[in-house]
């Protein structure tokens, strides 16, 4: 009998494992990267479509005060600290990201919206990814509901087009999150160095991930979340040799911490805080959702669980204590977290309470994109947002139409859509005099001689039927927010400056007043 070859010769057909494992894998990786695609477009194709009519939509507040202003910077100059604008502690990676694409297809307010969209649906996809993660064992296919919840979020539409940090905040955290529960440290601590170049308060999602590794007692994977806080150490030390501050400047620093570490204020936002991630919106659905199966959805507890569960608890955490205007946005990175949760719990209700529930969630969020409550609310939560930019857009028409060669005073931001022709307000710049608000004190402040036309406008939505009308909310919010209503019209015409004009929309409203020189 012929014994058989030790080894198979490069002609034999026996088997030969690398090269069939290797192509076994390439379409299989392929098939990853087409579903991966598929997903991404199913998610895209809606956010682009709502947003369609939107994408020349002019910068909005901090848009046209801090992040344009810096991407420009960066674009124009190569300035990674910038200087167009004050200089604060928000890492450039934001920015880098839209320069990117001004390199590759020119600056415009559209690529601006585009690039920006194209994050968050980025950032819908890892959701869709990371409830999977999260909801393998829970009945029906609850995955798609929080991309679903997601886009109907009126917090989510409006930053998931503008230029600030909060949205791609919240992508990173995702994809940091996703990659540490399916054990890929090293992608997910690459993550996390993403994470903290685009806003500095991401830092405490690789500080979880390093806690709980070292509760395992894995130090060599913990060290790898040690990447984040460094590379966020020498952006700081950027700052500091360039401006002289830890911040960027003294002002940011005293507000969004002396300012906003008064007990009261804390009391406050975190009442805030929770009031607007479990209730407002219709989000108490979802609330009640969760308190209906607290014992069903606890047999879903797992490791994976109590990871998310911290990263949420940090964020929230780290958002209560710090920032002195106390944003909704800041809560995005905590959000899509919430909407899993409630999306496992929606399913664990009886067939069609959950439906009905389901359906009055997405219901309730879609109404409060258009719907103003009651109470002092950021323009940016929801569509009101639009109202303001296009308010301010009529206006900036019609003074440099019709009031060209004048000294405008107004309020910060809109003294720079002013200035600046690429904001999309004006097409040549306009001479203006700053004002930090529209309090009476602060206009009477102002020479007459600097200025002979003011522009004033609704900074704040706080209608005198809302909460704002009741006299000891108005105290309160004098006494620890600041609050002071605007400037009158009798006032106005008692410092020489006649109404000439105005315009009102969805309780929003801007004014124009010139100083009328009559003839001696």
């Amino acid at each position: 009998m012929r014994r058989a070859p030790a080894r198979a010769s490069s002609g034999n057909t026996g088997t030969t494992p690398a090269r069939p494992r290797t192509a076994a894998k390439a379409p299989a990786y392929g098939r990853s990267v087409l579903y991966l695609g598929v997903f991404f477009l199913l998610f895209a194709i809606p956010l682009f479509a709502v947003h369609f009519s939107l994408l020349r939509l002019p910068y909005y507040w901090d848009e046209l005060g801090q992040f344009i202003p810096t991407a420009l910077d960066l674009l124009r100059d190569g300035a990674w600290v910038a200087h167009s604008t004050l200089p604060n502690i928000h890492p450039p990676g934001v920015e880098a990201y839209l320069v990117l694409w001004y390199k590759l297809f020119g600056y415009s307010i559209p690529i601006t919206r585009v690039a920006m969209l194209a994050l968050a649906a980025l950032g819908l996809l890892i959701l869709f990814l990371l409830s999977v993660e999260l909801s393998r064992n829970a009945p029906g296919v609850p995955s798609f509901l929080p991309p679903l919840l997601m886009i109907a979020s009126p917090l989510f539409y409006t930053q998931s087009m503008m230029a600030q940090l909060d949205m791609p905040a919240m992508v990173f955290t995702l994809l940091a999150l996703l990659l540490f529960l399916r054990k890929r440290y090293g992608y997910a601590a690459l993550a996390c160095v993403a994470l903290v170049l685009a806003k500095e308060t991401g830092a405490v999602t690789p500080a979880v991930f390093f806690l709980v590794l070292v509760w395992r007692r894995q130090f060599r994977r913990a060290s790898f979340f040690l990447a984040a806080p460094a590379v966020l150490c020498a952006w700081l030390l950027i700052l500091h040799h360039a401006t002289g501050y830890w911040m960027g400047n003294p002002g940011f620093e005293h507000y969004n911490v002396g300012y906003s570490l008064n007990p009261v204020r804390i009391a406050l936002d975190a009442v805030r805080r929770i009031y607007y991630l479990f209730f407002a919106e219709f989000r108490w659905i979802g609330t009640l959702a969760l308190a209906l199966t607290a014992r069903r959805l606890w047999t879903y507890r797992s490791n994976a669980w109590l990871v998310t569960g911290f990263v949420f608890a940090a964020n929230l955490l780290l958002v209560t204590l710090f920032g002195g205007a106390a944003l909704e946005r800041y809560l995005l990175p905590s959000l899509p977290i919430y909407y899993i949760a409630v999306s496992v719990a929606l399913v664990l209700l009886p067939r069609w309470q959950g439906i009905v529930a389901g359906v009055g969630l997405f219901a309730g969020l879609a109404a409060s994109l258009f719907w103003n409550p009651p109470y002092p609310f950021p323009y940016e939560n929801n569509y009101a947002m639009v109202d303001f930019v296009r308010l301010q857009q009529i206006a900036a028409s019609y003074i440099e139409e019709n009031l060209p060669g004048s000294t405008v005073a107004t309020a910060w931001p809109y003294t720079a859509a002013l200035q600046h022709p690429e904001y999309g307000y004006v097409t040549r710049p306009m001479h203006v005099i700053e004002t930090n608000d529209f309090h009476a004190s602060s206009i009477r402040a102002i020479a007459a001689g600097r200025y002979n036309v003011l522009v004033e406008y609704t900074r704040t939505w706080a209608p005198q039927t809302g909460i704002v009308g009741i006299g000891w909310i108005r105290e309160l919010l004098a006494r620890f927010y600041d609050y002071e209503p605007p400037i009158s019209e009798q006032q106005c015409v008692g410092l020489g400056l006649t109404p000439t004009v105005g315009w009102q929309g969805r309780g929003q409203s801007i004014q124009i007043f010139q100083r009328i020189r009559r003839p001696e």
